[in-house]
């Protein structure tokens, strides 16, 4: 078993505007405000197409009122746009324009935009790669409590000693990040909690704590979380030997694909 990185999907990336659900019910009222020019109602209309809240899905329509709220320099609405660009979405896919404005909002100080700068450097996506950058941009949406630049930071910090670039391996800062993120309801990050503490790396080593952190994230349909709380329950470590809860565990990794699930199950 080994730690893994987020779990990748492009809703992730998007950075959802702050305002009331009601708002979505009068979609005319938006419509009135971001014609006259206000960037805010702007980018919230641009949320609502690009998910068809309150209104027809449309992408193109997202990145219409996208376009008009980042050019006046809604950091929320140049994140969402620069993301458009890069997957193509509305608009003809272009690397240039959607790093240039996923940087814009990044320069701002928008956390989203920071974890994404972040995992652009990373994974080579979009730019050249780079674990120096990946590293500062993490720890600058990180510092402000972006969950996924937290666990992704955690991430480097666990395993830089391998790739001798970003950090060094400092497996106690892995672990504090990987705390904070799992904190906040990040399924990857609780099962990457619940390894190194079933492992004792980084933190010391409790059975219990491990089990604790993988139901958290079996709960939430982690299926290698699943799998290994099926093991726990097998092999009575940090939890009364219960083999109907083995079953149940293996059943649920198993339903989603789990190959070793699949085997023990037979």
């Amino acid at each position: 078993m080994e730690l893994e990185q987020n779990q990748i999907n492009t809703f992730s990336f998007f950075s959802a505007p702050e305002f009331s659900e009601k708002i979505q019910d009068s979609p005319a009222i938006m419509l009135k405000q971001a014609e006259e020019g206000d960037a805010e109602a702007q980018t919230n209309l641009g949320w609502m197409y690009q998910n068809g809240l309150g209104v027809e899905q449309s992408d193109q329509q997202a990145v219409h009122w996208y376009q008009k709220a980042a050019k006046q320099g809604n950091a929320i609405a140049q994140t969402n746009l620069g993301l458009m660009y890069l997957y193509g979405r509305g608009v003809k896919l272009s690397y240039k324009e959607g790093v240039y404005w996923c940087q814009k909002a990044a320069d701002q100080g928008d956390a989203r935009a920071q974890a994404n700068i972040g995992w652009m450097y990373s994974e080579g996506n979009s730019v050249e790669q780079s674990d120096e950058q990946a590293v500062y941009w993490y720890q600058k949406a990180a510092d402000q409590g972006d969950a996924f630049a937290q666990n992704s930071l955690g991430f480097m910090y666990y395993f830089m000693y391998y790739h001798g670039e970003g950090v060094e391996q400092d497996l106690k800062q892995a672990a504090y990040w990987f705390q904070k993120a799992a904190d906040q309801g990040d399924v990857v990050a609780q099962f990457n909690l619940a390894w190194i503490y079933y492992n004792g790396r980084g933190v010391e080593q409790s059975d219990e704590q491990a089990v604790r952190w993988y139901q958290k994230a079996a709960d939430l349909g982690h299926a290698e979380a699943q799998f290994y709380l099926g093991q726990m329950y097998m092999n009575g470590r940090g939890v009364k030997q219960d083999y109907r809860q083995t079953f149940h565990w293996y059943q649920k990794a198993a339903e989603q694909g789990h190959a070793n699930a699949q085997y023990n199950l037979g």
